[in-house]
Parts: structure tokens; sequence; C-alpha cells
């Protein structure tokens, strides 16, 4: 059975007619009449009664109506949401960041103008450490992520820079620089401890602070390990050592802990838009779209600077 045919059966039952019904197809009357006939044999009953004027259904023929009316409208819809699938326009996205990443731009403002672009795509997020998250991609447990660079096989994920922020020194607020003015020398660190993230738990972090170290003329004095950026600022605060953090984390307001510029020449950490090269997904495609677009707005970039 074809769908034309039932589309012709509701057009015959609703004009009464072959005639006007054969106008409103935009079809000949004969032809119409012989498909008909091929819809009562292939369901073995006849659906019209002949009248002097016109037709009615008979018995079958309401009982066949009652069960297909609404099939055109739902085959029309069935076309319309499978159409919003194929352009990404409905379904899931599994969205993860790294908390060092929460506070900047980045986030937010991705997450948001997606959210505004494609209000019919479910949402989920996930908050981890940037290895955690590069390896959840390559996985398949998440679909994109907000990131330091994970410096992950290029092959598998590609890693897009959104953009970057300058470096800042996190010190107890009993330190003695921290009431020595808004910029620092980080030379001056070199004999407190340092509470670092693993490298194994964020990579192009730690390393960026080693290289800040280095360029001052000194390697960071260990301290206590911390893998996550709440910690790290608890240790600062507890008087346990110092760090540097991206520019974002000042945004933080926790007791006990200050933070102090750099200067001009601090080393940057950059934020990344991670997916995995071998997806299809159309959500994953429409999602870099916004976020690329989101790099290139002027208030993201004003905001990025502000950090």
């Amino acid at each position: 059975m074809e769908l034309r045919h039932v589309r012709y059966f509701l057009a015959i039952a609703e004009e009464g007619s072959f005639t006007r019904a054969a106008e409103r197809l935009g079809i000949a009357q004969p032809p119409l009449s012989q498909q008909i006939k091929v819809l009562e044999q292939e369901a073995g009953v006849r659906l019209f009664r002949r009248l002097s004027h016109g037709v009615e259904l008979t018995p079958a023929g309401r009982a066949f109506r009652a069960a297909v009316g609404n099939v055109p409208h739902e085959i029309a819809e069935g076309v319309r949401l499978a159409r919003k699938a194929a352009a990404g326009e409905s379904g899931e996205i599994r969205i993860g960041f790294t908390g060092t990443a929460a506070l900047s731009p980045a986030v937010p403002v991705c997450i948001a103008q997606f959210r505004n672009t494609y209000p019919d795509v479910e949402i989920n997020v996930t908050e981890a450490n940037s290895m955690a998250l590069a390896a959840a991609l390559i996985e398949d447990r998440l679909d994109v992520a907000i990131l330091r660079p994970s410096n992950s096989d290029p092959n598998l994920l590609a890693e897009e820079v959104l953009t970057d922020e300058p470096l800042l020194a996190a010190l107890p607020a009993t330190h003695p620089l921290a009431v020595s003015g808004e910029i620092i020398d980080l030379a001056k660190l070199c004999d407190d401890p340092f509470i670092l993230t693993p490298r194994s738990v964020g990579v192009s972090l730690h390393d960026a602070i080693l290289r800040a170290c280095a360029k001052s003329g000194f390697t960071p004095k260990s301290g206590p390990a911390a893998p996550h950026i709440a910690s790290i600022l608890s240790l600062v605060a507890a008087g346990l050592g110092v760090s540097l953090v991206p520019a974002s984390i000042a945004r933080v307001d926790l007791r006990g802990t200050v933070f102090r510029h750099l200067g001009d020449t601090a080393e940057r950490v950059a934020i990344a838009l991670a997916y995995r090269r071998a997806t299809t997904s159309p959500v994953v495609r429409n999602f870099c779209s916004v976020a690329r677009k989101a790099r290139m707005d002027r208030r993201f970039e004003l905001q990025a600077q502000k950090e």
C-alpha cells in the first residue's frame, strides 16, 4: 500500500466526490478512480459506495478512515523531525569542561550561544580535569570538551584554541609579596614551595608553570600536589605554599588567598575546544561552529582580555 493511495482516499472521503477530489489533487479523475480500485483490491473491501450525487464511505471505509486519518500528518511530522536531527537541530550533546576553564568566558558563552541557537538540543555537562576529559572524548563518553590542551594523539582528537589568558600568582594573604603591589617579580617566589597540579591531571597548565619559573631563572620547589583548582587555592590559603593559576581564577573570592599579576610577559595558558576527529554528529558540528563564532566575537575577546 502506497502513501499516495491513502492521500487519495482521504481526499475523496473529505470531498465526497471523485471529481472534486481529482481537482483538489491536481490529477485526472480516471487515474484517481483506478488507484482507489487498487487500494480496495489490496484491502479486500469496498471503501466507497457510489451515489447519484457523489460517493459515501462504506462501514469498511469509515473504519479505514479512522485508522489512517492522521497518517499523512504523522509522516510529515516524522520527516520534519528527521530533517531537524540530520541538521543537528535536535538530539543530545554531552559537553565536558575543566574546572580551570569554568570561570573563563569560554564555557558560559559557548554553551549559552549554542542553547540560544539550538534550543531543541538537550545539553548534558560534565566537569573533570583536562586529561580525564580527553580520555572521555576518545572513549565516546563525551561529544565535545572545553579544556586546557591535553597533548592527546592528534589523529584521535582535534583541539582548537578558543582563547588564552595569563598566569597569576596565588599567594597566602600573609605572604610578604601579598602587600607589595599588584605586580610582582616571579623570581622572588623562588624559595617558596609551589602547589602544582600533577602533570597527569593537567599537562598544559603544569608545563606552563614550569616554563614561567624557568624564564625567571629557577625551578619551583615542590610543595603539596593538588588535582583540583579548589584544593590548590585552599592549600595556598592555608599557607602551605604558592601557586600560579589562570587569570580567570582570580574571580574566586577565597579568604586567605590573594592574586598578583606577573607583568606583560607572563606565561599564557590556552583554553581549547576538543572533539573526536572521527565524529559524524551534526550536533557536534553545530556546537563547534557556534564555539568558533564565539571566538571571533569581539565581546568574547574583550571578556578574555579582562582576565
